[in-house]
């Protein structure tokens, strides 16, 4: 299963940063908070998909 997931994951998580960037484009979000914004998204979707993943693995 992990051969699959790991791959998926690393997909999303990089299809959320560029609508991450696309997101701070067209808010015009300044460039000093843009780093936080990132590290935000990132932390959340990280949880996301590690309680994903231990989810499918003891389901």
């Amino acid at each position: 299963m992990a051969l699959y997931f790991i791959p998926l994951a690393t997909i999303v998580l990089f299809l959320v940063n560029q609508f991450t960037n696309s997101l701070c484009i067209q808010k015009e979000i300044p460039e000093e908070k843009q780093p936080k914004v990132f590290r935000t998204i990132n932390v959340l979707i990280t949880i996301l998909l590690i309680s994903s993943y231990i989810e499918v693995l003891f389901a």
